[in-house]
């Protein structure tokens, strides 16, 4: 089996009804009897065509486990849950945001958004900084695709108190980046008491090569997935959330580039790992994150200087991966049961309070909140390579605001926390809209009278 992305033009849809059903349909047209969908988003759009990019898992004849619904599979909410305020926060992997989109450097942003609501939830790529993850301690750890679903209304999360984190890395071919990635799992047993039952070392590992799609966005391709669905199913006893480790092929030169790019290059590693950790979860319904192993131990004799401060955490670490198990440590289950939706320990897209983006970006959670009625917050300085302009998407009234930047969108949050029409505390304040229904009636039913006059001059 192998994951990779490929590029789809879709019309604009012209007529009402649901995007989500419409890009599904239209997806389905293009996948054979052995491929699902994984990924989707629009990275470019007009008034007549959207030009999306898809991550498809081939080969699922070789499944081990039951075939997944569909990533388009949607539960519109009833009601929203008012008694607790909620937000998810996302920054898309590999789109080149300039804040998130390197190493964890949307941390900040994501504490000041958590201390502006009851629950914070959000996704590896905003938090992981390679041996750094300053959680907020009111914040839930989602791997992408679980976040997405949470979004389409088909599954709860329930907070835990630990997990047992299974680390799979492969079995390297320098001993030495091995040994680091063993380490650092005794590390996080010995100071976080995290609770990692074995480590596991693939031998074959599966491929994993990073590049980059027609949008500039950070994609891949992965062979041989089969190799690691075998090893989470020899162990899957074992484990209530999954940590992965291993090579991603990304030259040396290209690494260089991009530490020394200041950052102005998208990062080639996150794109392949959100494709890779999509996957796992979709099959196996588990937490699941991943971290890049080292090519080689010659890796850590490159002096890269003084570099970014957003990439800094990459470059002063060697295993990259306590982030990654920090994060697993009490990410929330999974609940697809929807018998258990309405217990009081489980949050699902009726507890959503709104959704806070880059502005700009289009994909499932976007369209998700827009059919779930689910405000939504776009940060327009928080600059992408994605294409897209959100007003032309039919909103509701009073459910997407465009801010400049995140202490904005923490001001926005807290008026929708209070109840408060944002358009009420901005200058100048519109004059109130006067209607007579009753004028607009008499005038429809005098419409209806003949023509007196004409019919006296006959």
């Amino acid at each position: 089996m192998q994951l990779k992305e490929r590029e789809i033009f879709i019309p604009v849809c012209k007529r009402r009804g649901s995007l989500i059903g419409y890009f599904g349909q239209a997806i389905e047209g293009e996948l054979g009897a052995d491929e699902i969908p994984v990924r989707f988003v629009v990275t470019k759009s007009d008034s007549d065509l959207n030009k999306c990019e898809l991550g498809v898992l081939e080969g699922i004849g070789d499944l081990t486990v039951p075939r997944p619904g569909s990533i388009f599979d949607f539960e519109q909410r009833e009601i929203e849950n008012s008694s607790s305020f909620n937000t998810v926060m996302i920054v898309p992997t590999g789109i080149g945001a300039e804040i998130g989109g390197h190493a964890g450097d949307a941390t900040p942003a994501a504490r000041l958004l958590a201390a502006a609501c009851d629950t914070l939830i959000t996704h590896p790529n905003v938090v992981n900084a390679s041996d750094i993850n300053e959680l907020p301690d009111n914040e839930l750890y989602v791997e992408g695709s679980v976040l997405t679903r949470l979004l389409m209304g088909t599954i709860g999360l329930q907070k835990v108190r630990a997990n047992r984190v299974l680390l799979v890395i492969d079995q390297h071919k320098d001993e030495t980046i091995s040994d680091l990635a063993v380490n650092a799992a005794s590390a996080a047993r010995a100071t976080l008491g995290l609770d990692c039952p074995v480590v596991v070392k693939m031998d074959p590992p599966i491929r994993m090569r990073a590049e980059y799609s027609a949008s500039g966005r950070a994609v891949g391709r992965i062979e041989f997935f089969e190799r690691l669905c075998e090893v989470l199913n020899q162990n899957k006893t074992e484990y209530d959330a999954v940590a992965l480790a291993s090579v991603i092929e990304v030259s040396k030169e290209l690494q260089i580039e991009y530490f020394k790019s200041h950052g102005e290059m998208v990062n080639p590693w996150g794109g392949v790992e959100a494709m890779l950790t999509h996957a796992v979860a979709m099959l196996f319904g588990i937490p699941t994150a991943h971290s890049p192993m080292l090519e080689s131990a010659e890796m850590l004799e490159i002096s890269l200087g003084v570099v970014d401060p957003r990439m800094a955490a990459e470059v002063v670490s060697a295993s990259f991966l306590h982030c990654v198990l920090k994060g697993l440590h009490r990410s929330p289950r999974i609940i697809t049961d929807k018998m258990v939706f309405t217990h009081p320990g489980v949050l699902t897209a009726a507890d959503v309070s709104c959704l806070v983006i880059p502005d700009g970006c289009v994909g499932l959670p976007t369209l998700a909140a827009l059919e779930q009625g689910i405000p939504v917050v776009a940060v327009r300085k928080n600059h992408n390579c994605m294409e897209n302009d959100l007003k032309q998407l039919p909103f509701a009234p009073g459910k997407l605001f465009i801010v400049d930047n995140y202490l904005e969108a923490v001001g926005v949050m807290t008026a929708l926390k209070a109840g408060v029409a944002v358009s009420s505390v901005r200058r100048p304040l519109a004059e109130t809209k006067v209607s007579c229904e009753r004028d607009k009636l008499y005038r429809q039913e005098y419409s209806k009278v003949p023509d007196i006059s004409a019919m006296v001059e006959k």
